[in-house]
This record gives C-alpha cells, sequence and structure tokens, in this order.
C-alpha cells in the first residue's frame, strides 16, 4: 500500500551521494576474526556487567554481559571461544581512549548455544515480549544505539498511535540500510508485524527516500495486502533523523526540548526491525549487523555482514585497504561521522559505515575565516535553528543565551558547516558547548545533592543533642527528686518514734560489742547441748549440776545479748548493767566449759 501525501523539511542540503561505490554487489559474509573484542558500552546508558570470567569457554549466542540498569542492554558472544581478557581495550572514539571490553580468542568451530525461538510469540504477554527483545541485547542500529526495550516502554501517561519505521539513510557512502531492505525485506515486514503486535499502533509507515528504488521494490512486495503505508519521498540531507522523518511523513512537528513519544509517535530503523525478527522468531541474540566499507582507499568496497567485535583493520583488510592511499577513516557518514585514530578499534553495534578516504576524496578543509553574516545556516538547518548566533554564544561561553536559542534541539547534522562559506567549524562549537553545558549542570547537580546532604545531616545532629539534653534534664531532675526526698528522711525525728528507731537499728550493721555476745550465746547454747546429751548417756548428780548452772548462764547470755540489741533510752543504765554481769557470766561459763571437756 503507497500513500502519495507527503510534507517538506525545512532547510537541507544535496551533498554527493558516493552511494553506487558500494551497492553494487551483494552483502558478503565478513571472514571469522581469531580475536573479537566487545566493549561493555555500546549503546546509550549504563555499561553491561561482565557476568563470564577470564579463561572462561563460552558458545556463540552466550550472553556474557548483563544489563546493569534499566537503560542498558546486555551482550553476547558472537563466536565459540576462550575468553582472553576482560579489561580496558581500543575503543572507536575521536580521543582514541581505552575502555572495558571482553576479549574472545576463536575456536573457529562457530559453535552456537540451543537456540529457543517463539514463532507463536502472539500467544505471549506484553511483558514477556518485551523481555525478550531485552535479553537479545537489541538497541537502535541506525546510529544512536538506544535500547530498543526501553523506547518500547513509553510512559503510561503516553500513547503511541503511530509506528514509524526509517529506512530513509540519507547519509552520503552509507547503504547498508538499501542493502538490507533489497536482501532481507521479508524479515523486515515480519519485524514490524511484532513491533505493531506489541505496541497496538492505529498506522504503521514506513518511510524510503526516492533514491532506492530497487529496496522500494523489494519492500512494497513483501508488505503484500498488509495495513503498512509505504511512503517514498524526495532525496534530501538529513531527511533521515528522526524528527524530521516525522514531519515528512505524517506533517507533525515534534516540540522543542520533547520526544516523539510526546505526540504519539514512535521510530524504529530498518535494521533494528530485523533484528527483533531475528530475536523473537529465531531466538537469536544481536552479536552481527550489515555495515558498509566504502571510500577511494578500498579495492573493493561492499557492504558485509559482520559479527560485532571484529577488528576495524581485519575488515578493511578484507575489502582490500590500500595503506599508501589511506588519508582519513571515519566511521558513520562523512557527515555526522568521526575520525577513527587506530585500526585497532573493533565493530561496534552501531557501526554502520567505515569510510576509508583519500585525500583527494575528502581534503581537509581551509583555515576557518571570520563569520560574514551571509545567513546561509540558517537557510540550511532542519531545525529552524540559528546558526550563526549560537556559534557566537559557544565562543563567549554565553550557556544561558545557548539554552535560550535551543542549542540542544540542534541534530549536529553538518549542513550549516557544509555550505558554510568561510569554513567554520560549527558543529564542533555547538558539540563542545554542549559538552560544557552538560558538565556544568553535572557539578550543580552534585554540588546540591552535597549540600542536601549535609543539610540533613545537620538536622539529625540537630535531633540527636535535642534528644541528649532531653535523657540529661530528665536524669538530672530524678536525681534532685531523690536528693530531696533524702533529705526529708533524714530531717524527720526518729529518736522520738520506737518503731523506726528499732528498724533503723534493724537496717544498720552490729556493733563489735553486740557480734561478740552474740557469739558466745551461741557457744552457751552449743555447750549446753553437748553437756545434755552426756546426762543423757550418763546420769550422775555431778553431771546434772553441770547442766543447770550451763542451762542459767546460757540464759543469761542470751538475755544480755537481748538487752544490748534492743535498748530503750529509758533502760539505758540498766543496759549497761546487763552487760557488765553477761560478761562475769561469760567469764565463767567459759571456764566451766573447759572444766567440762576435761
Amino acid at each position: 500500500m503507497t500513500a502519495l501525501k507527503i510534507w517538506d523539511i525545512h532547510g537541507g542540503i544535496h551533498p554527493p551521494e558516493h552511494k553506487d561505490l558500494s551497492n553494487r554487489t551483494p552483502t558478503q559474509p565478513a571472514p571469522l576474526p581469531k580475536r573479537l573484542i566487545l566493549p561493555l558500552a555500546q549503546h546509550l546508558g549504563a555499561p553491561a556487567e561482565p557476568c563470564v570470567q577470564q579463561g572462561e569457554r563460552v558458545l556463540k549466542g552466550q550472553q556474557i554481559a548483563v544489563a546493569s540498569g534499566f537503560v542498558s542492554a546486555p551482550l553476547h558472544a558472537p563466536t565459540s571461544g576462550v575468553v582472553s581478557f576482560i579489561g580496558p581495550q581500543p575503543y572507536p572514539h575521536v580521543s582514541g581512549m581505552l575502555a572495558n571490553a571482553i576479549v574472545i580468542d576463536s575456536d573457529g568451530e562457530d559453535r552456537w548455544i540451543e537456540l529457543e525461538s517463539h514463532p507463536d510469540y502472539r500467544t505471549l504477554e506484553r511483558p514477556a515480549l518485551l523481555e525478550l527483545i531485552r535479553q537479545a541485547g537489541i538497541s537502535g542500529l541506525g546510529g544512536a544505539g538506544f535500547p530498543t526495550a526501553v523506547k518500547l516502554t513509553p510512559p503510561p501517561t503516553q500513547s503511541i498511535r503511530t509506528l514509524i519505521i526509517n529506512g530513509t539513510e540519507c547519509e552520503p557512502y552509507i547503504t547498508a540500510d538499501d542493502l538490507l531492505m533489497r536482501e532481507k525485506a521479508a524479515e523486515l515486514v515480519a519485524g514490524i508485524e511484532i513491533l505493531a503486535h506489541l505496541i497496538q499502533p492505529q498506522e504503521v509507515l514506513i518511510g524510503i527516500e526516492d533514491n532506492k528504488p530497487e529496496a522500494i521494490a523489494a519492500v512494497r512486495t513483501a508488505i503484500g495486502e498488509r495495513p503498512f503505508v509505504l511512503k517514498v519521498f524526495p532525496t534530501k540531507y538529513p531527511s533521515g533523523g528522526e524528527k524530521q522523518l516525522i514531519q515528512i511523513l505524517t506533517g507533525e512537528e515534534v516540540p522543542g526540548g520533547g520526544l516523539p513519544a510526546d505526540i504519539g509517535m514512535l521510530c524504529q530503523n530498518v535494521g533494528t526491525c530485523v533484528a527483533i525478527h531475528d530475536a523473537v522468531l529465531l531466538g537469536k541474540p544481536l552479536i552481527s549487523r550489515i555495515t558498509t566499507l566504502t571510500g577511494e582507499a578500498l579495492v573493493q568496497p561492499m557492504n558485509v555482514e559482520v559479527l560485532i567485535g571484529t577488528p576495524v583493520g581485519e575488515l578493511l583488510a578484507f575489502a582490500g585497504l590500500e595503506q599508501n592511499r589511506l588519508n582519513r577513516l571515519i566511521m558513520g557518514g562523512p557527515m555526522m561521522g568521526f575520525t577513527l585514530p587506530s585500526l585497532d578499534v573493533p565493530v561496534i553495534k552501531t557501526t554502520n559505515c567505515l569510510l576509508a578516504s583519500t585525500l583527494e576524496e575528502l581534503p581537509p578543509p581551509p583555515p576557518a575565516l571570520p563569520c560574514i553574516r551571509c545567513g546561509e545556516c540558517a537557510e540550511v538547518c532542519p531545525v529552524s535553528l540559528l546558526p550563526q548566533q549560537l556559534h557566537f554564544f559557544a565562543i563567549g561561553q554565553e550557556h544561558q543565551q545557548l539554552k535560550a536559542h535551543h542549542l540542544f534541539d540542534c541534530i549536529e547534522c553538518g549542513a550549516c558547516a557544509y555550505v558554510c562559506p568561510s569554513s567554520i567549524p560549527l558543529v564542533q562549537y555547538y558539540r563542545a558547548a554542549k559538552g560544557e553545558i552538560r558538565e556544568l549542570e553535572q557539578k550543580q547537580q552534585k554540588a546540591e545533592h552535597s549540600k542536601q546532604r549535609f543539610e540533613l545531616r545537620q538536622e539529625r545532629l540537630r535531633r540527636a543533642e535535642e534528644q541528649k539534653e532531653a535523657e540529661r534534664k530528665a536524669r538530672a531532675d530524678k536525681a534532685a527528686r531523690a536528693k530531696a526526698a533524702q533529705a526529708q528522711s533524714a530531717a524527720s525525728p526518729v529518736e522520738d518514734d520506737p518503731v523506726a528507731r528499732v528498724q533503723a537499728q534493724k537496717a544498720g550493721a552490729l556493733t563489735d560489742e553486740q557480734k561478740r555476745l552474740k557469739i558466745e550465746a551461741s557457744m552457751a547454747q552449743v555447750a549446753l547441748k553437748k553437756a545434755e546429751k552426756q546426762l543423757a548417756a550418763h546420769a550422775t548428780p555431778e553431771l546434772e549440776a553441770q547442766v543447770a548452772e550451763l542451762r542459767s548462764a546460757a540464759r543469761a547470755a542470751q538475755q544480755a545479748l537481748d538487752a544490748v540489741t534492743v535498748p530503750t533510752a529509758a533502760a539505758k543504765p540498766a543496759g549497761d548493767e546487763a552487760l557488765k554481769k553477761a560478761k562475769i557470766e561469760a567469764a565463767m561459763l567459759k571456764a566451766q566449759i573447759r572444766k567440762l571437756e576435761k
């Protein structure tokens, strides 16, 4: 089904395409490399975390790193072999920096794990189908690398009414999506059906530029009677941008600073749709992709089906790289790509093109001259920005003005720099300014978090100090009350109360005299009991007299002890007399005991 109604975007340019260098031959399988380098960060979001150990044997398709967050994607082994290293390795970035990666030494057998396909995916619940896509490690293959499962999970307040499939591929030189649509149109349409079943849109639009007649014919045939709308529109750069394609196909514009989901739109690249088909219907994770090898420094420019992690140098050698003619090696296209500092970096999930250019093909730009305010940059900007104003604000580091003039709506397509007669590298200024603003915002956010943590800590310390002070005050009040009660008790007239006096004496300790009398009374009782036993065994008048004396002596000792223990104020002199009498009787008792013992 074809609909002819299309819209146009503001600006745009028509640079030389150079697509015929690589789209004249079918896609070739790249040779199996001896060593694969798999960076843990091949997508937007948090890097994956390794789930294998160095020296472990792995099979093709086996998961070797797990997603470390919601916005993340797992990683799988592109071939069978041994994990030889986990750590910093070359990474495809203009800075030439290293990044953590898993290195696999291929065993040459290319043995798969057991795959689990789901041809009956329509019977699966939506979360289960999303999890299949998530665990397959699929991220956007159009260049941004956003995890697909996250993109397919819009907020509950948003509903997707239009699914847009991006087959534009507007960047010069790149033909990877063109060849994919020609050769895998059936898989592409099957992947679109899975997406349509998953999000239930009201309409599905497929956009392809008119410079791909063979791909258009193949996709139209694969669609058949399905209710998908194929829209073909004139070639213009950068019509492949997400927001630009939405405007071309629907006439609606994504608001500044917003996302397509804000207006009910969802865009997916054709390569991502084929990867979803492979993951759901075949059970294959994302371990390879089609990459364009092009440029006049190659003897045989072509498109290859390449394993993720293949070193760039091996791929270019397969295409016949003439090292002496190579001037710049660009990953991506000449408009939005970046120069690689080394041939040792690997192919990653977002590598759609490797451009080996000669000096004549892409000469270096002339030195930048002052801006002449011609306004050509504003005429070609697809986002309707004011590039020269942004340039001046970027030079002056006027960050508030840059944000007020919508710097972050810039898609960095490079159209402004392409037409600038003064050869000013405008996009580089914008990228640097974006980086500075993001860095400052991160610092401000960290400072705000630190301030909040400090204030919360101070509040905790204040509450703890208040609690300690309350506890100290409570203890002091309790001690004061106890001291007052003790003072009141000490001031009461105990001497006038006989009961209180007796209780005080019971509570107090015995004096030495009382201890001695108590001991002597106990000894008298013991001697009495011993004499009574002897009397019971040998009854004689002499023993009877001694027992009587001991009995009277024990009674007298007990009376003396009682008189000392419970004295009275009135009987104090009598108590002293009794004490003397008790001493005499105790002495006599001791003498009788010694006599009795003899």
